[in-house]
């Protein structure tokens, strides 16, 4: 772990607002996967959506991992990366026909969620390699808006809608290689991890896809954000996980590849976003502590209202006060966190936000023109890989570069 001295060295070289990743927690984090789940087919292609930072997929593409893209974009940028197309899984969702026909042509393997897209490829492109994404008809997660399972989601074809499916398959002379499923975002109850493997096995019969080589489960493994939350025992989890698939295996006939997709697993933990406070306003209920960053650099807290932990760097030792902890964005709303007990803060104090490293600079942006934070990866207490903050000036050019 990256510890606050070093914090306070590289806020002081690179500047604030600055996320700063631990390389090696990553690369250890997709290893223990395999310690977790042990299953000798077991392939683990890491969710880029939640952190798409090169330092750190270099480091994974070195470990072997493979990616799950979202968009023509995160394929092209992994395949610049020098991620091969095999270890590359394109899911999304309404992709128009354009992007079908972009990624068609990579040859990655694309997994396929709507009846509406299966019917144009069985038209289209007959003979096509495809893997299908069902629903699995279990809603978890830690917010309703990462909820991708149930009747409200938009995600994936409904298990009853088997028969349809491989009327198109039929028909189109598809070949059905894998099968995939997602029930969400940090997934709260183990036992929907298991509900949702047994409903994709239960329509994974030879007799409904007889040439498949793997399965899909997703991801959406939990981690601690709270001081004091329990942690999931994945050993315990990839035990069963492990131990449910061979017997699946068994009746099936062969042995398959089984792939797991986790983001916020991988990468979360691993990464924190030190800002720097230069405003104490004491309101008549409230003393707010204005920082240097907002929202659009970290948005979780204003659009789930996640937790986020919270650290004073630099007075760690103060006396405790109760705080809003707010950004520099017009919107009231911008606030990562919200009565807050911390050390007592002071203009220009720095703090470390913590759990920074999943759907954070991943989901920002430049909202009120201000550039996103530089990033730096660490490994062995050394900085491999930055990428830095652009200035006020280099944003505007920018984005006048960009009009015609």
């Amino acid at each position: 772990m990256i510890g606050k001295p070093q914090l306070l060295e590289l806020a002081e070289k690179y500047g604030t607002p600055l996320f700063v990743y631990d390389g090696e927690q990553v690369v250890e984090n997709y290893r223990k996967l395999f310690e977790f789940i042990p299953y000798p087919g077991l392939k683990v292609h890491y969710a880029m959506k939640a952190n798409y930072n090169p330092g750190l997929l270099k480091l994974l593409k070195e470990a072997g991992a493979g990616l799950d893209t979202v968009s023509p974009g995160e394929v092209a940028f992994a395949l610049k990366l020098g991620f091969p197309k095999e270890r590359i899984i394109y899911t999304a969702n309404n992709m128009t026909d354009q992007e079908f026909e972009e990624v068609l042509e990579t040859g990655v393997v694309m997994n396929i969620g709507s009846l509406s897209r299966l019917k144009k490829i069985a038209r289209d492109h007959k003979g096509a390699n495809i893997c299908l994404r069902f629903n699995p008809d279990v809603c978890d997660g830690d917010s309703a808006a990462t909820m991708t399972g149930g009747d409200l989601t938009k995600f994936g074809i409904l298990l009853d809608s088997v028969e349809e499916v491989k009327t198109l398959v039929r028909e189109g002379g598809l070949h059905v290689v894998g099968l995939h499923e997602h029930t969400g975002s940090g997934l709260q109850h183990v036992e929907s991890v298991f509900r949702s493997m047994e409903n994709l096995m239960r329509i994974a019969t030879p007799e409904n896809f007889p040439e498949l080589r793997f399965m899909d489960f997703g991801g959406g493994f939990k981690v601690p954000y709270k001081p004091g939350e329990e942690r999931v025992d994945y050993y315990k989890m990839g035990a069963g996980i492990a131990k449910l698939f061979t017997e699946f295996c068994k009746k099936y006939g062969r042995e398959l590849e089984m792939y797991f997709e986790p983001g916020k697993y991988m990468v979360a933990e691993c990464g924190t976003l030190v800002v720097e406070v230069n405003t104490i306003k004491h309101n008549r209920t409230r003393t707010i502590a204005g920082c240097n960053s907002g929202f659009p650099q970290l948005i979780r807290p204003m659009l789930y209202g996640a937790y986020h932990h919270i650290v004073n760097l630099s007075n760690p030792d103060g006396v405790p006060h109760t705080y809003d902890i707010c950004g520099n964005i017009c919107e009231t709303g911008d606030r990562f966190a919200e009565q807050r007990e911390l050390p007592e803060i002071r203009e220009y104090d720095l703090l470390a936000i913590e759990n920074a490293g999943a759907y954070c600079y991943s989901m920002g942006g430049v909202y009120n023109m201000r550039p996103m934070p530089a990033e730096v990866v660490v490994c062995g207490g050394k900085v491999v890989s930055e990428r830095r903050r652009l200035t006020n000036a280099e944003l505007a050019e920018q984005i006048l570069g960009e009009c015609r």
